[in-house]
């Protein structure tokens, strides 16, 4: 068989809390207790967005967790000759065209379906238009007629996604002339053999637009995992409005990495809560199977 490989992949959009440790954390035991190939990516292509040192510190945060790596760092923002290659593949075989809607548009549009399961549901109003060169524009993808993915899971089972009802025709290459985020990751997780992704819940709509681009692309695509997200006491996933998350806060509150650990594994059903332990002793009998596949809920600890 061959041998699992997979990565972290921290956007520098901001420091890493508890909720992106944990799928970390989850992904890396899932590799190393397989004896697999951990490669560290960092997906710095939302410009406007990104922290000075912020990849130095996801990076800190990661070695202090004890998460170690064997290629890498990747960065995206190197590498948009080899995404403008796959975009012009797919201009080639027709399975992008351009579109000049903006959210509004989308938002405005009397077809546009009400958002669901991952966002606003694009209408297809460019499909038919002709559009030489526009100043603003993006590209898109064609999804197929009657367009049904399905995989299996390997943590949350067999997916089945109709794309057109629930995803749409979606964007691969922005306005800002920039790759995105879903035509990027192909590109990269074929590039650097990545077999194996694990990542949390929200993304698993993701994953029908990524094995399409595969497919596009002619591409194997690697097997998919999706682990239950963190939520916040009002059932809402954990971010800045539940306080302050981060690993810095918890780091400069004088938590040890020990403790850090045994707390993010109990959400995981890995350890009782208050077990202070390591990453390598948690691999010791790790299996992604005992990881429980309820929804773990933030409160916050006593210091």
């Amino acid at each position: 068989m061959m041998k699992p490989r997979g990565r972290l992949a921290p956007s520098p959009t901001g420091v890493l809390h508890l909720g992106n440790a944990r799928s970390f954390l989850l992904a890396w035991l899932d590799l190393r207790s397989r004896g697999g190939e951990v490669v560290l990516r960092v997906e710095d292509l939302d410009g406007p967005r990104n922290k000075p040192h912020a990849a130095e510190e996801a990076m800190a945060d990661l070695k202090w967790l004890g998460l170690d790596w064997d290629e890498g760092p990747f960065f995206q923002r190197d590498r948009i000759d080899v995404y403008r290659e796959a975009l012009q593949h797919l201009c080639a075989k027709e399975w992008v065209y351009p579109c000049i809607c903006s959210r509004k548009d989308v938002e405005e549009a009397t077809s546009a379906p009400h958002e669901n399961m991952d966002g606003l549901v694009y209408p297809g109003t460019c499909r038919s238009r002709e559009i030489v060169e526009a100043e603003e524009m993006c590209w898109r993808f064609r999804i197929p007629n009657d367009c049904l993915i399905e995989f299996q899971d390997r943590f949350a089972g067999p997916q089945s996604i109709q794309v057109n009802e629930q995803l749409g025709d979606f964007v691969v290459w922005n306005r800002n002339d920039d790759p995105a985020y879903q035509l990027a990751v192909v590109v990269d997780d074929h590039a650097q053999g990545v077999n194996e992704v694990l990542r949390g819940a929200d993304l698993l709509p993701s994953t029908a637009r990524q094995l399409l681009l595969h497919e596009a692309l002619g591409l194997g695509p690697p097997q998919y995992a999706h682990v239950p997200l963190v939520r916040g006491a009002d059932g809402r996933r954990l971010a800045k409005r539940h306080g302050d998350t981060t690993l810095r806060f918890f780091r400069e509150q004088g938590w040890s990495s020990e403790r850090m650990l045994g707390f993010l594994a109990s959400w995981s059903g890995l350890v009782s809560e208050g077990t202070e332990t390591t990453a390598s002793e948690l691999l010791k009998d790790f299996e992604l199977k005992k990881v429980v596949p309820d929804e773990p809920v933030w409160s916050e600890p006593t210091r």
